[in-house]
């Protein structure tokens, strides 16, 4: 649900009793794509702002945040990836920070809504400089198709940069997906998908992660809470899990040591994502422990 009064956009969470504004200028675009409702509007003073069916999606001030968190983590925890597929993200983003990982061969950006990633190349250009990348690949359609159809262990990590799990990404936080995902990964592949608000979704779509896919056969889960101001609650997560391997070890030298640029991850902020607050522990107990082993 969203409303405009008085010059600002309000995203109102109407089961959670709360909302999120942003002051804005003016409206930038708008339409009715084949899948959802996109608009971008320029605000005061988060930058171009991207909502789909009345949802936030990016600002170009905090976007930094999530692309980071969904990323690096994920790829300092896997020994060498070499080949990485983005199941979402069609503001390109998160492929931008893939991309800035030199050992990556090949990056693979699926996404069902192909006007989210031409409207972010007008709206948001500075997340789209890796687009022309001779490593970057671009596929728009179905993605839980497009996994199923991989090469059994041919990928290294999959990161599903997914909107919330209703309509066309329904399906990304379902069993059968992750199973797919199990059977794509190569030895020692690691899967990363957003995960929702700690705050709102411990005990429901986290809770849910968790076990679905230790029922696919990954065996190490762990939830990494990080801030993300314009998301529910301004507190958001990725869940990430390994196939064979835990997910609390991770390449720290070489985080510490990147060869790139990052606004917000580094080793130490890494260190710090695996530590849970003890009410999500209690919920996902567990899980927590067998990750560590």
């Amino acid at each position: 649900m969203t409303a405009l009064n008085d010059g600002w956009f309000t995203e109102v969470f109407q089961d959670q009793g709360t909302a999120f504004s942003l002051q804005v200028k003016k409206k930038l675009h708008e339409e009715q794509t084949e899948f959802q409702k996109l608009e971008i509007w320029e605000t005061e003073t988060f930058g171009n702002l991207m909502v789909l069916d009345g949802c936030v999606m990016l600002t170009s001030r905090d976007n930094f945040l999530y692309h980071e968190m969904m990323t690096h983590p994920a790829l300092f925890t896997h020994k060498d990836p070499k080949k990485v597929v983005i199941v979402g993200g069609g503001d390109c983003g998160t492929l931008k920070e893939v991309l800035k990982h030199p050992g990556v061969e090949e990056a693979w950006q699926v996404e069902i809504d192909e006007r989210v990633t031409r409207l972010s190349e007008q709206y948001f250009p500075e997340l789209c400089e890796s687009n022309t990348d001779p490593r970057a690949n671009f596929f728009f359609g179905d993605g839980i198709q497009w996994v199923r159809d991989a090469v059994p262990e041919s990928l290294d990590v999959i990161i599903i940069d997914s909107t919330d799990p209703v309509g066309p990404a329904e399906g990304l936080f379902a069993l059968d997906f992750y199973r797919d995902c199990m059977i794509a990964l190569r030895e020692g592949g690691i899967i990363v998908q957003q995960s929702e608000s700690p705050l709102l979704h411990t005990n429901t779509i986290i809770k849910t992660i968790h076990d679905d896919m230790k029922k696919a056969g990954f065996d190490h889960v762990r939830t990494l809470p990080f801030p993300q101001p314009v998301y529910p609650t301004g507190w958001w997560s990725c869940t990430m899990a390994g196939k064979e391997k835990p997910v609390v070890y991770f390449r720290e030298e070489d985080a510490d040591q990147r060869p790139f640029v990052t606004r917000y991850y580094n080793a130490d902020i890494h260190r710090g994502a695996l530590a849970l607050p003890q009410f999500m522990v209690d919920v996902l107990e567990d899980e927590v422990m067998s990750s560590e082993r």
